[in-house]
């Protein structure tokens, strides 16, 4: 049986993943409270109401503090000379194997909170799917970008 990959992503991973989930969790609590107070206006049953409140509050905490941790503990990917090996997930652990001879392109891609921990995502894409390495240190991941490049040039000329 193959061993787990050994490389990790970076560490602020977990800040990047934490603000993202406050992000969506702040606008779920939103519309929780504006239907507590459209309940209250118009004289519905509350109960409806605090329990979206509730369930929200129980989602933000599960989203923001247990999920990015548990998330970063099980991403890994490494990289050798014929393929790029992937792992992640928590409950469902995907691991995948992408052939060299398959990679099309590599991109890096950073959107603004990647950009404000100077962390970027190494996107390879194959002629069936895209994968991600999601929030390696931006110099990691160009590295990584123009490895996989010449690894992958490198095998279509031996084809």
């Amino acid at each position: 049986m193959r061993q787990p990959p050994k490389q990790e992503i970076d560490k602020d991973a977990i800040k990047v993943w934490k603000i993202t989930a406050a992000i969506y969790n702040g606008i779920l609590c939103l519309l929780a409270i504006g239907a507590f107070i459209i309940s209250i206006i118009f004289e519905w049953p509350l109960w409806y109401s605090i329990a979206a409140i509730v369930i929200s509050v129980i989602l933000a905490y599960v989203f923001i503090f247990i999920l990015p941790k548990l998330r970063w503990r099980r991403w890994r990917y490494e990289l050798f000379e014929q393929e790029i090996y992937i792992q992640y997930g928590i409950l469902i652990m995907s691991r995948t194997l992408i052939p060299m001879v398959r990679v099309q392109h590599v991109d890096t891609k950073q959107g603004p909170l990647l950009k404000r921990y100077d962390l970027a995502t190494v996107t390879i894409s194959t002629a069936a799917t895209t994968h991600e390495i999601p929030a390696l240190n931006e110099a990691d991941a160009s590295l990584l970008r123009d490895r996989i490049s010449e690894l992958a040039r490198v095998d279509e000329e031996d084809v």
